[in-house]
């Protein structure tokens, strides 16, 4: 009864999730900088906080956002601020070592839990996202729709979000991919964290409609 519904919303969210964005950005940093594991936690990051979309739009919260310019503008500012905070830490990055032939990585271990977080708060803090979320859970999705499938919706997004997130990972940690960034790390670390500032920037203008 409901598939046609479901298909919509998951044909949107496939064109939306393939979309670069700054999801995108920071697990293809994590992967190339830190390895698979990390990309994979910092996935993970980025699928877990698609809940916290869910939950707040299902509670009805989304909406009073969209009708605060107050707490809409907290938001923005908050996202914005954390990915230009990582995309300036990256800028710094330093060329490695001569004769080095591994990626230029951290000089602190990567760990799951810093990964994982960098993946949920950058997704969690997306004003973008919010407005996304808000706009199925309103507008494409019908509000006669039972509550338990609304939420099957939800979980689906996130399943997906992270398998897709998954699959980044494991692309750009690949061992060949890793090893053509072996003598450009710092360079490919510089151009992600100019990426990171540029949407940084560009979600501090994001004008709420």
């Amino acid at each position: 009864m409901y598939w046609a519904e479901f298909l919509t919303v998951a044909l949107i969210h496939l064109l939306a999730v393939a979309s670069p964005g700054p999801d995108f950005a920071v697990v293809v940093r994590e992967s190339v900088t830190h390895g698979r594991r990390a990309g994979t936690w910092t996935a993970f990051g980025v699928g877990t906080a698609i809940f916290l979309h869910v939950g707040y739009s299902l509670l009805g919260i989304g909406l009073i956002v969209s009708q605060s310019i107050m707490l809409f503008n907290v938001l923005k500012w908050l996202a914005a601020a954390y990915l230009v905070y990582i995309g300036i830490k990256a800028l710094r990055a330093r060329p490695a070592p001569a004769g080095s032939e591994s990626v230029q990585v951290s000089t602190v271990a990567r760990t799951p839990r810093a990964a994982f977080v960098a993946g949920f708060m950058t997704n969690g803090l997306n004003p973008k996202a919010t407005l996304f979320f808000l706009s199925l859970f309103t507008v494409v999705i019908n509000p006669h729709t039972p509550l338990l499938i609304q939420a099957g919706y939800g979980a689906y997004l996130a399943l997906a979000t992270g398998l897709w997130f998954c699959l980044v990972a494991l692309l750009f940690s690949h061992a060949r991919v890793r090893s053509g960034f072996a003598r450009m790390g710092h360079w490919f670390d510089r151009g992600m964290g100019a990426v990171l500032v540029a949407l940084g920037i560009k979600i501090a203008f994001t004008e709420m409609h």
